[in-house]
């Protein structure tokens, strides 16, 4: 369908999507965190020269490959590499200088406006769990994901307040066909939800798609000049870029869409096992990442991306929350903000195989620290379970009930006169209670964060109503956003437009599972 056709039908289904605007629900989301509390900062200056000077060592003795790319090479041998083979050596300052051209921050538009985000400077985005093959709950137990699945956790992320973003691949359906599976998770997050949204990147084509199918729900003209998607574009560590999300991040990049540009390491088996040696990676393939999207369009939006966890050196398993996984991410985050970009990193990650104990320490460690760390964008804040592998429906709602209290700690401590209290010591003095005073009526709605989740009833209570653990809180919560769930009203002309998109593109060619 051509432009023309896609603006008519926009025109003819604007009223019933003005209708639908003033009848529908909608649900609250908090906006963006904005920090008012310092960044914490780990590394003293000469540690952090050590580190950008070592990873520019890297960059120009050892290099860096791109596999399967000779228009890459191309590119990178004009702008002064050295080429050998598919190994790019990169002479130091160049790829810095490249970086320079990335913006520090920028606005991710959801076609609800009141759900912009921005990402970079003080601003920290929430996104849900990404890319796990299972899911899991409580009656159903772990299973493989399907689209049904894939399309609750998007209503999911829609009704949870604390999360800003839809996210991309909540759990992968693997009931559809792997080369048709993004056009069902795009449609799924375009009309399920108003939230920003991620593309695909696991063929560029469907990158292409992506992009395409923003265009119909944006409009042309509108993604051409704003950013309306953001994309995970992983590194093979060590030092390898493949030519799939390569070509993924070259359709994004001349699209002005983002890109998260993120070394996916297990220290100890994809970097070094110290935390200088693993950063010095990290820096020399985010700045290979970066330089190489500035080279297809300069002014790309880019995040410097790090996934980082450690491994147990008995079974082989990554592991997660751990110290030295923080060490690296606040390390990280230091080095991003040196080079002026924004930063993504964090979760609730954690590689307990159920929601339980295991589960919430390795998940608290995770999220306070990314929050610390400076993270302006954080994938992976709700649901993940099992070192990635599962996408819990449990998890997932007892993960966005803590974001809130990311959302209260970023505040801060407001020392204005209302925060200094003084009025409300004067008028208790001493021996009495701040229950009914004045100042106490005017805050206890805001004062205090308040989870929408955990029990805090008196054990007779508690016990009556079952003695229900988190879990099964959790579970009925699952159920109760599910059964409450209405969808953003969205223009009729757009859905048809995307539904015969989507239609058109699975029928062009036949199913492929591998």
């Amino acid at each position: 369908m051509n432009d023309v056709a896609m603006a008519g039908r926009r025109v003819r289904g604007g009223g019933a999507a003005r209708r639908a605007e003033r009848t529908g629900v909608s649900f609250e989301t908090a906006k963006f965190i904005e920090r008012n509390i310092p960044n914490f900062e780990i590394l003293n200056e000469e540690a952090l020269q050590i580190i950008e000077y070592n990873a520019e060592t890297v960059l120009e003795e050892i290099g860096v490959n791109f596999l399967e790319n000779p228009g890459a090479l191309e590119l990178w041998r004009t702008a002064g590499a050295d080429v050998r083979g598919e190994r790019v050596h990169i002479p130091r300052g160049l790829a810095r200088r490249l970086c320079a051209t990335a913006p520090g921050s920028f606005t991710q538009y959801a076609r609800n406006p009141e759900r912009n985000v921005t990402i970079g400077g003080k601003g920290l985005v929430l996104a849900p769990v990404y890319g796990p093959p299972f899911v899991r709950d409580m009656e159903g137990g772990r299973r493989y994901a399907t689209i049904a699945d894939f399309r609750n956790f998007v209503k999911l992320g829609y009704m949870s307040k604390w999360l800003h973003h839809s996210g991309g691949t909540v759990c992968e359906p693997t009931d559809v066909a792997v080369n048709k599976r993004h056009l069902d998770m795009l449609h799924a997050h375009m009309t399920l939800s108003d939230k920003p949204y991620m593309g695909s990147v696991t063929e560029p084509v469907r990158a292409a798609d992506s992009v395409e199918m923003s265009k119909i729900l944006f409009g042309a003209d509108f993604v051409d000049r704003n950013t309306v998607m953001t994309s995970l574009i992983n590194i093979n560590s060590p030092l390898s870029f493949d030519s799939v999300m390569m070509g993924a991040l070259e359709v994004y990049a001349k699209a002005n869409q983002a890109a998260i540009i993120s070394p996916f390491i297990v220290g100890g088996a994809m970097a070094p096992v110290t935390v200088a040696g693993t950063l010095t990676q990290v820096l020399a393939e985010v700045l290979a990442g970066v330089a190489y999207s500035q080279l297809v369009r300069p002014g790309a939006p880019v995040i410097f991306g790090a996934f980082v966890t450690s491994i147990d050196m008995n079974s082989g398993a990554p592991t997660f929350g751990t110290p030295e996984a923080a060490h690296i991410t606040y390390g990280a985050g230091q080095l991003a903000r040196r080079l002026g970009l924004p930063y993504r990193s964090g979760g609730a990650f954690c590689g307990s195989k159920l929601p339980d104990a295991q589960a919430a320490y390795e998940t608290a460690n995770s999220l306070n620290m990314a929050l610390l760390a400076g993270v302006n964008f954080m994938l992976h804040a709700c649901g993940w379970l099992e070192g990635g592998l599962v996408s819990s429906y449990e998890k997932f709602v007892m993960d966005a009930d803590q974001l809130g209290c990311l959302h209260h700690l970023a505040r801060g401590v407001e020392i204005d006169t209302n925060g200094q209290g003084m009025d409300a010591i004067r008028e208790v003095g001493p021996g009495g209670h701040y229950l009914g005073c004045a100042h106490t009526q005017a805050n206890f709605k805001t004062a205090f964060w308040r989870s929408d989740l955990l029990d805090y009833k008196p054990f007779e209570t508690w016990d009556e109503e079952g003695a229900r653990d988190t879990q099964n809180l959790a579970s009925e919560r699952v159920k109760k956003l599910l059964s409450d769930y209405q969808p953003p009203a969205l223009d009729e002309g757009i859905r048809e437009a995307l539904d015969e998109y989507v239609a058109k593109k699975k029928a062009a060619e036949p199913d492929a599972f591998l």
